[in-house]
């Protein structure tokens, strides 16, 4: 439908752009207004006003279309082609910006997993140490603990050796001061002087005695 249309326009346009108005049809132009003279088998431009006067296209109307057309071809093909390097720039300045992105967010990832990292082993040293310092005070209190109970276990044998070295001199003392009262009554207890003495020192040695034996070293 719209090709019928286009042709039948063109086929008014031409009987309009005719030279020859045959039998008087078509009244004769107005000379006092603008005559647009172009080539009716092209694209007619009514931009200009004016009547229309339709030529024949010559050799030199066919180059110059020819090489508007190879122009016209060319500047879009450049167009076409500069759109592709734009799109294509524009793809790859969007594609290095999401590599961009990513890598940023790489880092970030990195960088916050490095903190996590450092902050656990912070906090691993941290405890290491309270744990190394409990042990030493703990180790430091076991020291001590065997210190103060080495010095009591020597203090209560200084103290045991010392009761025995008194009770064993005074045990001696008591043996020697028997002795010599034995000695005294051997001695002296014919004379009559010493006699009710050593009547009474035999006496006394003859007595049960209530010496507690002194303990082992």
């Amino acid at each position: 439908m719209n090709k019928n249309i286009t042709v039948v326009l063109l086929l008014v346009l031409a009987a309009g752009c005719s030279t020859n108005p045959q039998d008087g049809a078509y009244p004769p132009m107005d000379p006092a207004r603008k005559v647009s003279v172009q080539v009716c088998t092209r694209v007619i431009d009514t931009t200009d006003g004016g009547n229309l006067l339709c030529r024949d296209e010559t050799e030199a109307d066919r180059r110059a279309r020819i090489a508007e057309e190879e122009r016209q071809a060319r500047a879009r093909k450049e167009a076409e082609e500069r759109a592709a390097r734009e799109r294509l720039e524009r793809e790859r300045t969007e594609q290095l910006a999401r590599e961009e992105a990513a890598r940023m967010a790489r880092a970030a990832e990195e960088e916050r997993l490095a903190a996590e990292r450092r902050r656990l082993e912070a906090l691993e040293a941290e405890a290491a140490a309270a744990a190394a310092l409990k042990a030493q005070e703990e180790r430091e209190r076991l020291e001590r603990a065997e210190a103060e109970a080495r010095a009591r276990q020597l203090a209560e044998q200084e103290a045991r050796e010392a009761s025995v070295r008194e009770c064993r001199r005074l045990e001696q003392e008591r043996s020697d001061g028997r002795a010599l009262l034995e000695n005294f009554v051997v001695t002296y207890g014919k004379v009559d002087e010493f006699k009710v003495i050593a009547g009474q020192i035999t006496a006394f040695l003859g007595k049960a005695r209530k010496v507690k034996p002194c303990p082992p070293a």
